[in-house]
């Protein structure tokens, strides 16, 4: 059953749930677009809100599906149709100024076709393949939403001091990486938990979802500038699985 009912019809719910889905994608994108196009914040500062702010709009929405066998399915409609859309842009196929302003950093429409697909790539798999059965691909994705745009931000503000192994990448930004990743995960698991989707003990997550944490970020402090949504998922999502699935099939996880 859907946390939030609005139907008694699981069909007539999903349906529901994915046009209000569309709906908070595009609003976020288009305000953001706005924003930018205006001047009221960069262009680069928008590319990472809409980073940071689509994976949990997204997420949110999931509690509005029924549950059914084809709430999965439907919920990747959105992430699916948006990266369709970023492709087009970014091929030329489809003029859209204002998305290319907002997400790429030099005005190149053809950006669009690495850190968006990318992200719009790992959002569906992540909806596909773990969706609310295990919160492996919810620990992922707040991990890359908030830890990797975070990391960016504050690395560009703050971030004099750089890694000697990397000088693209800063200490402060490595940190704000590895806060931001917990913290958005940590507070998603708490709310889904909250909301009996998950059963799970906060306490005996914390130390596993560290890890999973400090393993993204040290991944991320290494990657080059194009790849790092790959790699932080990749890492993250390996990770995850030891200390989520695989301590549970062992019956000694926070599961």
């Amino acid at each position: 059953m859907p946390v939030i009912a609005i139907t008694p019809y699981p069909w007539v719910q999903d349906i529901i749930a994915l046009l209000l889905t569309f709906a908070a994608a595009l609003l976020w994108l288009r305000l953001l677009d706005t924003l930018a196009r205006s001047g009221i914040i960069s262009r680069h500062l928008a590319r990472k809100l809409i980073h940071i702010g689509a994976g949990p709009i997204f997420l949110l929405c999931w509690l509005l599906y029924s549950g059914g066998p084809q709430s999965r399915w439907l919920a990747a409609l959105t992430p699916a149709a948006l990266t369709v859309q970023f492709v087009l842009i970014g091929l030329g196929a489809l003029k859209d100024e204002d998305a290319v302003r907002a997400m790429s950093r030099s005005g190149d429409r053809r950006e669009l076709l690495y850190g968006p697909l990318q992200y719009g790539i790992i959002v569906v798999l992540m909806t596909l393949l773990f969706w609310l059965d295990s919160p492996v691909g919810i620990v992922v994705l707040m991990i890359l939403c908030g830890g990797d745009g975070f990391a960016d931000i504050i690395g560009r503000r703050w971030g004099q001091a750089k890694l000697p192994w990397n000088p693209q990448k800063s200490w402060a930004g490595s940190a704000a990486m590895l806060l931001a990743g917990f913290g958005f995960a940590l507070g998603f698991l708490a709310l889904f938990t909250r909301l009996g989707v998950f059963q799970l003990s906060l306490a005996a997550a914390l130390l596993p979802l560290l890890l999973i944490c400090l393993t993204a970020t040290v991944v991320e402090a290494v990657s080059g500038q194009d790849m790092d949504n790959i790699t932080i998922t990749v890492s993250a999502l390996g990770m995850a699985w030891l200390l989520i699935e695989g301590m549970r099939v062992w019956g000694v996880g926070f599961l």
